[in-house]
C-alpha cells in the first residue's frame, strides 16, 4: 500500500465476532490482529465497494468538520478466514469479502442516539444537517438515526448510503447542483437553526487541498472498474463532485431551510 493511505491504519482480522443483523449489509463485530474490536464493513455485500468509498469519504470529511467518528480502519480478510462460519449466508459473505474491507472502531457500551431524551445543541445539529445535505446521506432518519452516544458525546456512524451519485456515475455533474430534498427528514433538522452559519464554517474547512487528501484514501482496488475510467479518474470525479456541490451549496442550504420552516 503507497505513502496516501498512511493516514488510515490497516489491520487484520482474526476473528468474526457476531453480525449485526441490523444493519443492511451484515456488518459484523470482528477482531483484528491489534487486539481491537471493530465494525467491519464487508466489499462483498450488496453495493460492494461504493459503500465502503462512501463510507471512508464521508467518515473523514465529518471528522474533518470536527464531529466525532470512530476510528477508521481498512481491514484485511484472508483467504482461510470464516472457513469454520457455520451460517451459509455470512460464509458467502465472507468468501466475497477477502482483500481489503473497511471497518470502524467499535464503541463498546454505546447507545443509539434516541432524538426524544437527547437534545443536540444548535451549532453541532447545523453542521450535522449541512453534512449530509453535502453528502447527500439518506440516513440520519428518527428510524435510523446512525448516531451513537458514547460517554455522553455523539458520535456519528454509517456513511455508506452517501454520495448516491456513483450508483449511476454518468450524472455526476446534475447531481452535484441538485437541492436535496430527503433533508426533510433529518432526526437533527428541528434543532438546525444555524445552517447559514455552518456552511461558512464547513466551506472554510473543506479547501480544495482537504478534500483532495481524502480523497486519495480511497484504494485503488476499489476503484477496478475500468468502464468508469482509473483509478485517478475516479477519484477526481469524486473530488469534481464535492468541489462543485461546496460551489453551489446555497441551493442546498435553500432545500434545508425551507424544509425546516415547513416543521417548525
Amino acid at each position: 500500500m503507497n505513502d496516501k493511505h498512511k493516514q488510515i491504519r490497516t489491520v487484520n482480522v482474526t476473528r468474526y465476532v457476531t453480525p449485526l443483523r441490523e444493519g443492511g449489509s451484515l456488518p459484523a463485530i470482528t477482531e483484528a490482529d491489534d487486539d481491537f474490536l471493530y465494525v467491519l464493513k464487508f466489499r462483498g455485500a450488496g453495493q460492494g465497494v461504493k459503500a465502503l468509498i462512501a463510507e471512508l469519504i464521508g467518515g473523514e470529511i465529518a471528522r474533518a468538520l470536527g464531529l466525532k467518528v470512530p476510528e477508521i480502519v481498512f481491514a484485511r480478510l484472508d483467504e482461510s478466514y470464516g472457513r469454520t462460519e457455520p451460517d451459509e449466508e455470512i460464509q458467502d459473505l465472507l468468501k466475497a469479502s477477502i482483500g481489503l474491507n473497511l471497518a470502524n472502531h467499535y464503541l463498546s457500551g454505546s447507545i443509539t442516539f434516541d432524538p426524544t431524551t437527547t437534545v443536540v445543541e444548535p451549532g453541532p445539529a447545523s453542521i450535522i444537517v449541512w453534512l449530509d445535505s453535502l453528502l447527500t446521506n439518506v440516513d440520519r432518519t428518527a428510524r435510523n438515526t446512525n448516531m451513537l452516544m458514547w460517554y455522553r458525546e455523539l458520535w456519528l456512524i454509517d456513511h455508506g448510503a452517501s454520495l448516491y451519485f456513483h450508483h449511476t456515475w454518468d450524472n455526476w455533474k446534475a447531481f452535484a447542483t441538485r437541492p436535496f430534498e430527503q433533508i426533510k427528514d433529518h432526526v437533527l433538522l428541528p434543532q438546525a437553526s444555524e445552517i447559514e452559519q455552518a456552511d461558512i464554517t464547513g466551506k472554510s474547512i473543506l479547501t480544495a487541498s482537504k478534500l483532495k487528501s481524502i480523497i486519495s484514501l480511497i484504494p485503488d482496488v476499489w476503484l477496478s472498474n475500468e468502464a468508469q475510467g482509473t483509478p485517478e479518474e475516479q477519484r477526481e470525479v469524486y473530488y469534481q463532485f464535492l468541489n462543485t456541490r461546496l460551489a453551489a451549496s446555497e441551493v442546498f442550504i435553500k432545500a434545508a431551510l425551507h424544509a425546516r420552516q415547513a416543521i417548525i
